[in-house]
C-alpha cells in the first residue's frame, strides 16, 4: 500500500462518511450532516475508521467494534436517539445485537473505503 497520508486518509473518510449518510437518509434517519458541516470527533471517528480498514484489515465487525470502544471512551452511551449533546446512540451494542441495516452501514464503509483506495491506487 502506498503510504496512506492525512491527505487521502481525510478524503477516504469524506467518501466513506457521505455514502454512510445517504445510506442512513435512504433509511429514514437524517442525523448524519454533510462532511463540510460534521463535527471534528465525527470526522476524527470517520479518519480513525478508514485507518482501521486499511492498515488493519478491519472487518465491517471488527470496525464496528473499535468505533465502539472510541464511543466508550468517550462518554458515550446506548440510548435510543442519537444525541450528540447527550453522547447517546443507539447503535452502541455488540455488532451481533444490530439490526441487518445497521450491519449493512458498516459493510458499505468498509467496501467504500477498500475500493476507493483500490481507485486512488492505495491498495490492490
Amino acid at each position: 500500500m502506498k503510504d496512506l497520508n492525512e491527505h487521502y486518509s481525510n478524503l477516504l473518510a469524506q467518501i466513506a462518511h457521505e455514502t454512510n449518510r445517504a445510506y442512513c437518509i435512504s433509511l429514514g434517519d437524517e442525523t448524519q450532516v454533510e462532511w463540510s458541516k460534521a463535527p471534528d470527533w465525527q470526522r476524527e471517528s470517520a479518519v480513525n475508521g478508514v485507518m482501521g480498514v486499511l492498515l488493519e484489515g478491519r472487518t465491517p465487525e471488527e470496525n464496528h467494534e473499535a468505533w465502539m470502544t472510541e464511543k466508550l471512551k468517550a462518554g458515550w452511551t446506548y440510548g435510543e436517539k442519537k444525541d450528540p449533546d447527550a453522547k447517546t446512540h443507539p447503535c452502541l451494542l455488540p455488532y451481533s445485537a444490530l439490526s441487518d441495516d445497521q450491519k449493512l452501514k458498516d459493510a458499505l464503509f468498509v467496501e467504500v473505503v477498500e475500493g476507493c483506495a483500490v481507485l486512488l491506487g492505495l491498495a490492490k
